[in-house]
Parts: structure tokens; sequence; C-alpha cells
């Protein structure tokens, strides 16, 4: 299993605060954030458990998604849902998309 694994489930994890708080305002974005965070997660297990293209397809898929993920919490900041992205949240997916970027490409 790839470590982005463990490290994306705390970013979902410190997420969840901001997901309730953009909820109240665009429970459309919220669901959003949530299908993309979750892809990420389960593409990550998903891929580790495939070989060949299959595996670089599962790991492309969530490297879309936690690129999607980012700019729907950039989006919500843009629209004063929240305030600006924690660094610690933000050096968690920088990892998680840098990990997938060599591994799926």
């Amino acid at each position: 299993m790839l470590k982005i694994y463990d490290v994306m489930l705390e970013a979902v994890l410190m997420m969840r605060g901001t997901i309730e708080a953009i909820d109240r305002r665009d429970a459309d974005l919220a669901q959003q954030i949530r299908r993309a965070a979750s892809s990420v997660v389960l593409n990550v297990g998903e891929g580790c458990g495939s070989v060949g293209r299959m595996r670089t397809a599962r790991y492309r898929t969530a490297l879309g998604s936690a690129r999607e993920t980012r700019a729907c919490l950039q989006v919500a900041e843009a629209f004063g849902y929240v305030g600006p992205m924690p660094d610690a949240l933000g050096q968690k997916l920088d990892r998680v998309i840098g990990t997938l970027v060599r591994v799926a490409i």
C-alpha cells in the first residue's frame, strides 16, 4: 500500500470541519469535495491491488481527484465560504499529488 493512502485519510479527517462549513453555504460543492476526496482514497487503495495498466489507470484517477479536491477547497475560499486552506492540509495534498504524479505519469 502506498503511504499516501494514510496521508489522504489524514487529509480527509482534517477537512471534516471545513466541509461542514461549506455544506452550510453550498451543499453541492461540499458533496463534490466529499466525492473527490473519497475517490482519491478509494482509487489509491484499488490501485495498490492492481497491476499494469489498471494500476496506472487507478492512480491517474486518484491524481485527478486529488487535484479536484484542492480546486474545490480553493473555490470555497474564493466564494468566502471558508478561510484559507491550513498549511498542514495543503502539504498533505501536495504530498499525495506529488506521489501520484510520479507513479501515474
